[in-house]
């Protein structure tokens, strides 16, 4: 299957489509490690950090989100960080989430700094994070903490 995969900022007008999709890419996961959210909770989750958000589109269309920032972690640690990826259902096992995190591969290497996400004990896009070279550092109740080393994206 072909398709071209790009990006664009988010807009405000992005809300409705954001919680959907989160809704529906998430909660199968979010109830498989014992978290229930309500509607208000899965809206302020999509607003932390709204305009570090793009919207992934596949032929111009919306399929997904990816939200990364810089963040320090200790007093002298940086990463870029993956707050949310997001992609829908019908679009995933596609080889676009491959593509997302070669493309925030690419930023980190301009920023010089590793990849940091958290990915729910459950959830089979740890696979994906594994595949790209990511690897736990840390673990608790609900989530794995991933880190691709600098040295990982430049190879």
């Amino acid at each position: 299957m072909k398709f071209t995969i790009g990006f664009r900022n988010v807009k405000h007008d992005d809300l409705d489509f954001l919680v959907k999709l989160r809704k529906k890419s998430m909660n199968k996961h979010l109830l498989a490690a014992g978290i229930k959210m309500s509607n208000e909770q899965h809206i302020e989750r999509v607003k932390e950090a709204f305009y570090e958000s793009h919207i992934i589109l596949c032929d111009r269309k919306p399929i997904g989100v990816v939200k990364f920032g810089v963040i320090t972690q200790k007093v002298t640690e940086k990463s870029l960080h993956i707050r949310q990826f997001q992609i829908l259902p019908e679009y995933q096992g596609k080889g676009i989430g491959s593509k997302v995190l070669n493309v925030v591969k690419k930023k980190a290497l301009q920023l010089c700094l590793p990849i940091t996400l958290n990915v729910l004990l459950k959830n089979p896009a740890r696979g994906l994070y594994l595949r790209h070279g990511f690897q736990v550092e840390g673990k608790n109740k609900f989530e794995y903490q991933l880190r691709c080393p600098l040295e990982v994206i430049a190879a």
